[in-house]
């Protein structure tokens, strides 16, 4: 959805969504034809760490990020609809979210921007991951509890 999503904005872009769920996958390529978007979209069922495409301008991703202890936390609202690992994003929520920066940097142009969505209470962490990387923090975004949840940069050099 959120490729389709941009694309529905960007009239002259075109994109790959990845996901390792087949029924994702399934569904997103049926929304694609009825959004009459197939012509400049793709899908691909894959793990994002074995995706070897080069030259991205753009990355959107909103990987696992709640830490394995929280997940029974959830509301059932969540863990009725969302497959574990949709949620599950390690000991401390990081897993997945370090495996796409480190992946981002290889895939992205220099100047490419990557936008991540991210736990409660983790920006400090990733964005110190993000710098290590070399990106740079060009924006984030708040939920409305004024938590950010999202860091937008850009891919300055080469690790």
């Amino acid at each position: 959805c959120i490729l389709l999503s941009l694309l529905k904005e960007l009239h002259f872009s075109r994109g790959t969504g990845i996901d390792i769920s087949p029924k994702a996958i399934k569904v997103a390529k049926i929304n694609s034809k009825n959004l009459n978007l197939s012509n400049r979209s793709k899908f691909k069922v894959c793990n994002f760490n074995k995706y070897n495409t080069r030259q991205y301008d753009l990355i959107v991703s909103n990987p696992p990020y709640i830490p394995s202890n929280e997940i029974k936390k959830l509301s059932n609202d969540i863990i009725k609809f969302e497959p574990i690992f949709a949620l599950d994003g390690g000991l401390d929520g990081l897993d997945q979210i370090k495996k796409v920066i480190y992946k981002s940097n290889y895939l992205l142009k220099r100047n490419g921007v990557l936008a991540l969505e991210i736990g409660f209470k983790q920006y400090s962490k990733v964005s110190r991951i993000l710098r290590k990387f070399k990106f740079r923090e060009m924006a984030k975004e708040y939920d409305y509890k004024q938590n950010v949840r999202c860091i937008i940069s850009t891919k300055t050099g080469f690790f």
